[in-house]
């Protein structure tokens, strides 16, 4: 496996990643990650989204050698001074930092354009200035809009839904015109629905499996928009790990200027994805109590299906998922309830 020869090689051969929103739930698990195979790292987060005790969890969860190679700043990426300062001697940058949700975009176009798309342009232009090569960054599926293909192919996309979907796909065009313009090594990744471990299960933005758990275990009443039966390709965050490593140290020039699906390459149905939680929690908590879900109007500016198509990352930067839907959700439901039983000790 080509990503086991990359780990190897990065403990052996320390470089410095920058990571934005790092105190967000992807990137908190990359910095995990990065830290655990000896690399220095630098995160950057404004915390408008992200959570200190998500930087607490990754000091408890690295050793304190590991801890010392990580710089935090606090700091925004709209401004301009900010992204030219954290992006010197840097060698490759993971750019998470950004306002997700599309209901947000909708309620709230100018804010998700401002973060999403300056802010985009921040950080690509000073890491341009700066000498950084490697740029990858989170895409999204909603840059499908309303494709009825299944799989989704990189190659063909559809009318774009929401606000977010464009702020998206301008970042993927601006991706293409840098890597032409300026020999940028830029790469995109379209993450379909990424769930586990700090991924937070409250607020009204909150992604689907975080926000079901928590209610679960808290005894709440669960919703689901729609029928139940629009599904999505659930994608557990170690996979989403291992993209971003792969693509930060990909030689293969054929992947510059690129976008890639970041997903199993399979798809569940709303109704299908609340038996399984339900069953994993049982599982583990079998005398707890689970509701009927109830079932409530669709959410505007959702695509119906949700499916990727993996075989681009696969050909060419070696990529291969190590989680499915069912191994995913039995460890981020045994850490939602860890980390629950810690906040009530």
């Amino acid at each position: 496996m080509l990503y086991n020869r990359v780990k190897e090689d990065l403990l052996k051969n320390k470089r410095t990643w920058l990571i934005t929103g790092v105190a967000g739930f992807i990137g908190s698990n990359l910095v995990e990650a990065l830290l655990k195979l000896n690399q220095n790292v630098i995160g950057l987060d404004n915390f408008s989204t992200g959570h200190k005790y998500n930087l607490s969890h990754i000091q408890s969860s690295v050793t304190s050698k590991e801890w010392q190679n990580f710089t935090f700043i606090e700091g925004d990426i709209v401004d301009f001074e900010t992204c030219q300062n954290i992006t010197q001697g840097v060698d490759i940058i993971l750019h998470q930092a950004a306002l997700g949700s599309v209901p947000r975009s909708i309620d709230n176009p100018v804010l998700s354009n401002h973060n999403n798309v300056t802010g985009f342009l921040n950080m690509l232009t000073a890491a341009k200035d700066n000498g950084v090569k490697r740029f990858v960054f989170a895409s999204s599926s909603s840059v499908y809009g309303d494709s009825q293909e299944l799989p989704k192919v990189e190659e063909r996309t559809g009318n774009l839904l929401s606000p977010y979907a464009v702020t998206k796909y301008v970042n993927e065009l601006y991706m293409g015109v840098f890597q032409k313009c300026y020999g940028m090594e830029a790469i995109g990744l379209r993450y379909f629905n990424v769930f586990g471990k700090r991924q937070d299960p409250n607020g009204a933005y909150a992604a689907v499996i975080p926000k079901w758990i928590g209610q679960i275990l808290e005894g709440e009443e669960v919703f689901i928009n729609g029928d139940g039966e629009t599904s999505r390709d659930f994608t557990y965050i170690d996979n989403v790990i291992q993209a971003n490593i792969l693509a930060g140290t990909t030689t293969n020039q054929e992947a510059f200027g690129q976008a890639f699906n970041t997903a199993v390459g399979g798809r569940e149905t709303l109704n299908n994805l609340y038996s399984a939680i339900s069953k994993g929690i049982k599982e583990n908590l079998p005398n707890l109590e689970i509701k009927a879900p109830i079932y409530r109007d669709f959410r505007a500016g959702d695509i119906r299906h949700s499916n990727a198509n993996i075989d681009k990352m696969q050909d060419l930067l070696g990529y291969e998922p190590t989680h499915n839907l069912e191994s995913g959700l039995k460890e981020s439901i045994a850490w939602y309830i860890e980390d629950i039983k810690g906040k009530n000790a």
